[in-house]
C-alpha cells in the first residue's frame, strides 16, 4: 500500500525574499525594521550566496566601519542581525512558479497578492516579493550526459562528500581540476578505514585550478597507487539493464582520443556552481540584458509588488558592489513599507532613538542613522 504524500502548509508572510545572499539578508532586517514579516528561499544549502561562494575564505575591505572580514564572517553577522525579526530561512529549494493572486484594491489589505511554489513543494503567499537573487540561483555546473538526471542523489552527487564511510568499497570517480575536486579525491584517497574499492579522479588535461599544496598531496597518492588520474572527457553512462544502476563511466581520452571505461559506482561531479536566472525569466519581468530593470528611488520592477534588488538588477549608475546591496535593500523597504500602506509616506526609523526597535534589537542596539 503506498503512502500518501502531504504537500507542506502554505506559508503566509508580508514578504518573500529570493536569494540569502548579503543583499537579500540585509533586506530581511530592514523589512523587519518596518515591521513588517519575512521569508527568505535559497537554492544553496547555505546563506551568503556568491559572497560565501566567491569570497568565502577571502579578505573584503569596503563593509563600512568593518575594517577586513571574509564572506564567510560577514555572513555570520548579517545572520546574527537578523535574529531578533525572526525571519524564516528556507535552504536548498528554488523558487520555481510565481502567480499573481486577485487581490484587494487597496494595498494595505492584509490579504496575499502573489502565490510562490518552490522545488520542494513549498507555498507561500506573500503580499511582496523581493528578488535578491544575485547573477541567480547557483547550482551546479553538470555534464551533458544521457541519463544523469536520473542518478542525481543516488549515485551522482556535486557536493563534497560530508562522511567518507559511506563509500566504502565502492568505485568513485570525481570530476574536476579545483580545490573542492582535489580535496574530495584527497580525502577518499586516503581513507584508512571504510576505504573506496577505487577513487579515480578525471579532468581534461593534467593541471589543476588548485593550492598547490593539495595538487602535491595529489601527486603522492598517485604515486602512491592510492589514486587514479584520468585524463579525458565523458561521453557516456553504463547501467544495469535490469536495476538501472550505474556500472561505469565511458570517456575519450585527450591525448589518444581513445574510448576507455572506468568503473564507478558513484560519480562526484565537482565542477563548481554557474549562475542561472532560471524561472525567474518566465515571470513577465523586464529584462535588460539578463538583468531586472528596476525604478532606482523604490527598486519595484514593472510589476506592483515585486521588488529586486542586489547583482540581479540594472538602473543608471548600479554598481556592483556588497555595499550598494545594502543601500537598495534599504530603500526597497521602504518603499515596499509604503506600498503595503496604500503608498503613504513612511517616517524615518532611528534605532538610536526607537524604544520598540531596541527593545527588539537588544542587546544589539544597532544603531540606524
Amino acid at each position: 500500500m503506498t503512502e500518501p504524500s502531504f504537500a507542506p502548509e502554505p506559508i503566509t508572510t508580508d514578504a518573500v525574499i529570493i536569494g540569502a545572499g548579503c543583499a537579500g539578508l540585509f533586506a530581511a532586517f530592514e523589512l523587519g525594521i518596518m515591521g513588517l514579516r519575512s521569508h527568505i528561499v535559497e537554492t544553496l544549502p547555505h546563506a551568503g550566496g556568491q559572497c560565501v561562494h566567491l569570497y568565502g575564505d577571502k579578505p573584503i575591505y569596503d563593509i563600512p566601519a568593518i575594517l577586513q572580514c571574509t564572506g564567510n564572517e560577514l555572513t555570520e553577522r548579517l545572520l546574527e542581525q537578523i535574529k531578533p525579526f525572526k525571519a524564516g530561512l528556507h535552504l536548498q529549494q528554488t523558487v520555481t512558479q510565481l502567480k499573481t493572486l486577485d487581490a484587494p484594491e487597496k494595498t494595505s489589505d492584509p490579504a496575499p497578492r502573489f502565490e510562490l511554489h518552490t522545488s520542494t513543494g513549498q507555498c507561500f503567499l506573500t503580499r511582496c516579493v523581493v528578488i535578491a537573487s544575485g547573477y541567480g540561483a547557483f547550482l551546479p555546473r553538470t555534464l551533458p550526459l544521457e541519463g544523469i538526471r536520473a542518478l542525481e542523489n543516488q549515485q551522482v552527487f556535486y557536493e563534497l562528500p560530508a562522511h567518507t564511510d559511506a563509500y566504502a568499497g565502492k568505485h568513485v570517480v570525481i570530476n574536476g581540476d579545483t580545490d573542492i575536486a582535489l580535496q574530495a579525491a584527497s580525502q577518499l584517497a586516503s581513507a584508512e578505514h571504510n576505504r573506496p574499492a577505487s577513487v579515480t579522479l578525471v579532468h581534461r588535461r593534467d593541471k589543476f585550478r588548485a593550492e598547490d599544496a593539495l595538487i602535491a598531496q595529489i601527486q603522492q597518492l598517485r604515486q602512491a597507487g592510492r589514486l587514479q588520474f584520468i585524463a579525458g572527457q565523458f561521453t557516456g553512462l553504463v547501467t544495469d539493464a535490469a536495476s538501472g544502476q550505474l556500472t561505469a563511466l565511458q570517456l575519450m581520452g585527450s591525448t589518444d582520443r581513445q574510448t576507455l571505461q572506468t568503473p564507478a559506482d558513484t560519480f562526484l561531479i565537482l565542477l563548481g556552481l554557474a549562475p542561472q536566472l532560471g524561472p525567474i525569466e518566465q515571470w513577465g519581468l523586464a529584462l535588460e540584458r539578463k538583468h531586472l530593470v528596476v525604478d532606482p528611488g523604490t527598486f519595484q520592477t514593472n510589476t506592483p509588488g515585486i521588488y529586486a534588488i542586489g547583482d540581479a538588477i540594472t538602473y543608471p549608475g548600479k554598481r556592483k558592489l556588497i555595499v550598494s546591496g545594502f543601500h537598495e535593500a534599504t530603500l526597497a523597504a521602504y518603499a515596499i513599507a509604503s506600498y503595503l500602506q496604500d503608498g503613504a509616506t513612511i517616517p524615518v526609523y532611528y534605532t538610536s532613538s526607537n524604544s520598540e526597535l531596541q527593545a527588539i534589537l537588544a542587546p544589539q542596539k544597532a544603531g540606524h542613522a
